[in-house]
Parts: C-alpha cells; structure tokens; sequence
C-alpha cells in the first residue's frame, strides 16, 4: 500500500495535469477497493491484493480503477470494513505525517486553484474535493487539517463567486464533512467570516439556484447543536491503539469495551468550551442573515437530519 500511495503522490505532486489526473485516480482506486466487498465469499481481500488491484486499475490516462472496482463488489457494512486488513492498514497510514492522503489532497486543491479556471482543471478540483470528503470519512481524525487557517481559508476561496456552481456545491459538501462532529473546525469557519461567505454567495442574485439550496442544507446543518470532537472509544487489547482514536460510531464497528468504556470518553475542558448551542449559532447567523428565527423553527419542526434540536 505504501509503494501505491508513494506513487499516488508523486503524480498529484506534480503541476501536469495529465500526472495530476492519474494520481487522482489512483487514489480513487485504492479507496473503492478498500470498501467494496469482493463479489466472491470466499475470497479474503488483503492489504497486498487491494494495493494490487488498485494499481492495475489505474491506466496510463487515470481512468478505469474506480468503475472496475464499483463494478466487482458491493460496499462493505461499518463492521465488515473494521475487519478488513486493507482498512486496517490503510488507517494506521494515515496516522503519520508521510502517508496521510488528506494533507496530499489539499495541497493539490491548493496548486490546482492557482492554476485558474477552465473546464479541465476544473473537474480535476471537483476530483479532489470528492476525495477528500471520503478520505475523512474514512479517517476522521484527518479533519484536524482543516483547523488550520490556510486549509480553511481553501474552502472558502471555492464558494467565491467566479468559481462554477458544480465546485460551489461540492464545496458545500466537503466543508460539511470536515465540520462534522468537529467543533474545532466549525470555529476555524467563523474566525475566518465563513458565515459572511455563504450568507453573501445565498443572497446574491448570481448564484445558481442548486447552489443556492446546497446553502440552505448547510445553514439547517450548521446550526445543529454541536458535540465535542472524535471522542475516544475505550481501550480494548484486540482494537490496536491507532484505531481506538477514531470516533465512537467508527470504533465502536472494532467491539463494544466493557463496563468502564463509557467513562473513558471524558471531554476535555477545552473541547467543552468550543461547543455552541442552537441559539448561539443562531445569534452568530442573525448577523449577517434576517430570518434566521425561521430556519431555527424548521429545524426543530421538521428534524431534517433525524435529530432532536435543544
């Protein structure tokens, strides 16, 4: 897996576009093997035969890794990708500085941006922007790097108005995925105006009106009540270290711990403290949005993401 990611980088490393397609591809290849299900039971995939696959899957031009790979398996469940070596080792990478795929990823959202706009190097931003949010998914303590001010700052730079609506809604995506369970992330947003960026991109005339209903998905989703961030599952010896960081809905696919687990996940006092209500986020969003009032209601009313809003 090593050898696939080192070859992966290189090519997203690089300021040729072509190279830059490939190592996108490759990325995608390694990520669909590692959660798609081999159509055949009784094969066990392992970490050596994914990294294999997925370099085959990834032609000279970039193409072919990711649709081969959907078209030989079905997605794995949370508890079938936790036993899964490939996934295993695939986070353990990411743990490090040399093989975490998110930093890569942004640093090439970052070099793709200063190349400007066109219909090409667009789809390859909309490339990595899909990647990145699968990678967090995949690795949640990777969205620790979008507490940084510049990779922040990022996502923002793509909800500007001279970027397409596709990169817009993507972004939205994206920068929901990074604030997710992550309250650390969400004041990054608010230190940089992010409120001011999506409320001005929603009341400008020229924004596409599918982008216009992405941003309000995003306001009913930040103003949910937030929770501390990736809380720590309780040690169990068969569950290796690494992995026992991710968070409670990930790790608890590794085993339940014992009676003891839930007094492991203490909160620090500084997480607690970075947590906002409701009704303080709604009184951040009134400053830059009238009618806050009435997406607040709605979303006690109607609990589009299923949850309870104190």
């Amino acid at each position: 897996m090593e050898a696939l990611l080192s070859l992966a980088f290189d090519n997203l490393s690089s300021y040729d576009g072509p190279k830059v397609r490939k190592g996108l591809r490759q990325v995608e290849g390694l990520l669909a093997q590692i959660c798609l299900s081999n159509p055949k039971p009784q094969t066990t995939t392992t970490a050596t035969t994914t990294t294999t696959m997925a370099a085959n899957g990834s032609s000279d031009d970039g193409g072919g890794g990711a649709e081969e790979a959907t078209a030989s398996g079905s997605r794995k469940d949370l508890a079938q990708l936790s036993r899964d070596p490939a996934f295993r080792e695939f986070f353990k990478l990411q743990e490090g500085f040399e093989w975490n795929v998110a930093m890569r990823l942004i640093g090439t959202l970052d070099r793709l941006m200063a190349k400007g706009s066109d219909g090409q190097n667009d789809l390859l931003i909309l490339s990595a922007l899909d990647l990145i949010q699968g990678v967090l998914l995949l690795h949640p303590p990777s969205k620790s790097l979008f507490s940084r001010e510049q990779n922040m700052n990022l996502l923002l730079d793509l909800l500007e108005p001279y970027n397409c609506p596709a990169i817009q809604s993507a972004t939205l995506l994206t920068l929901v995925v990074a604030l997710i369970d992550t309250p650390q992330n969400t004041r990054a947003f608010e230190a940089l105006d992010g409120l001011l960026t999506v409320t001005s991109l929603f009341k400008s005339r020229s924004t596409a009106r599918e982008v216009k209903l992405k941003l309000v998905e995003f306001l009913y989703f930040y103003l949910m009540p937030e929770t501390p961030s990736i809380p720590r599952a309780g040690r169990r010896d068969s569950v290796p270290p690494l992995l026992q960081r991710s968070p409670s809905k990930l790790a608890g696919a590794f085993g339940r711990g014992g009676a003891g687990a839930g007094t492991q996940r203490r909160r620090a006092d500084s997480e607690v403290q970075c947590v906002l209500s409701t009704d303080e986020k709604q009184e951040l969003l009134s400053r830059h949005l009238s009618s806050v009032e009435d997406l607040v209601k709605d979303l006690r009313n109607c609990a589009p993401f299923g949850g309870a809003v104190c």
